[in-house]
């Protein structure tokens, strides 16, 4: 059986104006900031939070995934036209794609087949400009530093050599990552190393996600940590007055998207930090939109539950003082036979043997959800390839620790095949007994809440720290830093910060590399193994597939 490609099902539909989208939740049409005709900006006056505490949070998160990822975007918008179908209020709250993985190995961010949110070649590419706002914004600070270098009348006295501040670039580039400016003379700036993140990973980015309204977001971009004087006297970007006309460069990104599904329910898009090397969840703003508008949000954590939704419950939690009332896992058969040993060309066949091995992936993120104090939904997400004896197997290794194990069909099938899934969801939403709990304090010291994560989430038996993240953790005390969540930057292809070690490994340890300290956004981040917050591009990057007629028609992205 062959199913029409994504692009091809999004063309198909019955797109509705987004003003339409509006009528559903309660949105006058005049408030609307329109980005064309099925794209829009929601001002941040319908937050409300008497209703907010009346809705209900839906957290969608998975077991590690596959290169390809295992779906939960297209879980989440499946299992909003699920709830919707059913007759509830809901909206799927998600971030916005990075065009780094859209040309990349990934793709798009944006669902696929039958649960997709509109219009998907705009959302994946520019969509309303937010990721250029951010760049302009992260990048207008390092300009700011660099002129104040050479400047001097005005000169901070900054060390060229303690900036921590990188500029970005939404693409894969991994040559950027290490560079020398300033070259060809006295008239182009003083000479000193740089490199570039990629704008998910920039610190505007979590600012943004992580405010609260505009006065917050100013008072972060000023708290952003630039490096020291010769004196050592840290030096903000406050002190290059650099927050206001950051701000005005964000005035508009601050907004949530308003965007709608294939079965014209809406959704909200906005943010878009990577999980493994930022906080991987859409902005405290949208979310608190969302559960304004309507009476269930479904939104996603990126990567896996020990990446994405570890992050969210310390991070996203403890800022936005919300917590989930339901949790999802996503799990393929495909990723539980690569966890189980299957190589690739293996992953598309059906083999009881290798989900037997895998399983204990599952089980840990199961696991570790209870840990949080909440009990969780795994979502099944089909594919042709699924036995029926595969998914019995993990139905019924699920219920042994209480858990449903749903089939979760919106690929194929969109709201209709995931009404079972939202009956689920919402029954567990108000009679679970979920009660989340963090399992550190922020005001726990560095090294214990770094050894919580990596104990109790991926099953370490201990930390190690290196030279150089022991001298880097002194200055994050003695700079008054410490008081704040964690924010890992690991492999999210394994719970190790080793990507070959997949299942579920035992007697292993973690080794934080490095440290970068977000003091705007209000995190620490312990750089594990080999991560990189500037990826490059695979040995075939998926722009090689894509191309564009005399018309205008894209193909190839998805």
């Amino acid at each position: 059986m062959s199913f029409p490609t994504d692009l091809e099902i999004a063309e198909s539909a019955q797109i509705q104006h987004i003003k339409n989208i509006a009528d559903k939740i309660g949105i006058n049409h005049d408030d609307l900031e329109y980005y064309g005709k099925y794209k829009a900006k929601i001002p941040l006056k319908y937050i409300d939070e008497e209703k907010i505490k009346k809705a209900k949070l839906i957290l969608v998160t998975a077991i590690n995934p596959t290169p390809a990822g295992e779906g939960k975007t297209t879980v989440s918008v499946g299992l909003n036209d699920g709830l919707n179908k059913i007759g509830k209020k809901s909206i799927a709250v998600l971030r916005e794609p990075s065009l780094g993985p859209v040309f990349g190995v990934k793709g798009g961010a944006a669902g696929g087949g039958y649960a997709q949110v509109i219009p998907m070649v705009d959302i994946n590419l520019h969509f309303t400009g937010d990721f250029a706002a951010i760049e302009k914004a992260n990048n207008l600070l390092s300009a700011l530093i660099d002129n104040n270098l050479q400047n001097k009348k005005r000169s901070l006295n900054i060390d060229p050599r303690t900036i921590v501040w990188k500029r970005v670039m939404d693409m894969n580039d991994r040559s950027l990552r290490q560079i020398v400016i300033g070259l060809g003379g006295s008239n182009n700036g003083i000479t000193r190393e740089e490199g570039f993140n990629i704008t998910p990973a920039s610190e505007v980015m979590a600012i943004l996600c992580l405010s609260q309204d505009f006065e917050d977001l100013k008072t972060r971009l000023g708290n952003i940590f630039v490096g020291y004087t010769f004196d050592k006297k840290p030096i903000f970007a406050r002190d290059l007055k650099a927050e206001n006309a950051m701000a005005i460069l964000l005035k508009d990104a601050i907004k949530p998207n308003l965007v709608q599904s294939l079965e014209g329910n809406p959704a909200i898009l906005h943010g878009g930090p990577f999980a493994n090397i930022a906080q991987g969840t859409n902005t405290i703003i949208a979310t608190k939109t969302g559960l304004s508008l309507a009476d269930y949000v479904v939104t996603e954590a990126g990567f896996g539950g020990d990446l994405g939704a570890e992050k969210f419950l310390h991070i996203k939690c403890h800022y936005g003082k919300m917590k989930p009332d339901a949790v999802v896992i996503v799990a393929t058969i495909r990723a539980l036979r690569y966890h189980g040993g299957a190589k690739k060309g293996e992953y598309e066949v059906p083999n009881l043997p290798f989900v037997k091995n895998g399983i204990a992936n599952l089980m840990k993120h199961i696991e570790n959800s209870f840990k949080f104090g909440l009990r969780p939904i795994v979502a099944i997400n089909r594919f042709a390839t699924d036995s029926d004896e595969e998914i019995k197997y993990i139905q019924e290794e699920c219920k042994k620790l209480g858990v449903r194990a749903i089939l979760a069909e919106e690929f194929t099938k969109g709201g209709a095949g995931m009404t079972e899934l939202a009956e689920e969801v919402a029954f567990c939403a108000s009679n679970c007994g979920n009660d989340f709990k963090p399992l550190y304090k922020v005001d726990d010291s560095v090294e214990y809440k770094i050894e919580t994560i990596a104990k109790e989430v991926y099953g370490a038996d201990s930390v190690v720290f290196s030279q150089k993240a022991k001298n880097q953790l002194k200055t994050i005390y003695d700079l008054g830093f410490d008081k704040v969540p964690i924010c890992m930057a690991k492999t999210p292809k394994s719970l190790t910060d080793d990507e070959t070690k997949i299942g579920r490994p035992s007697n292993f340890k973690i080794t934080v590399r490095e440290f970068e300290f977000a003091a705007g956004a209000g995190f620490i981040i312990p750089i594990l193994g080999d991560m990189m917050r500037m990826p490059g591009l695979p040995n075939v990057p998926a722009a090689e597939g894509m191309s564009i007629d005399k018309f205008g028609k894209i193909s190839g992205l998805s």
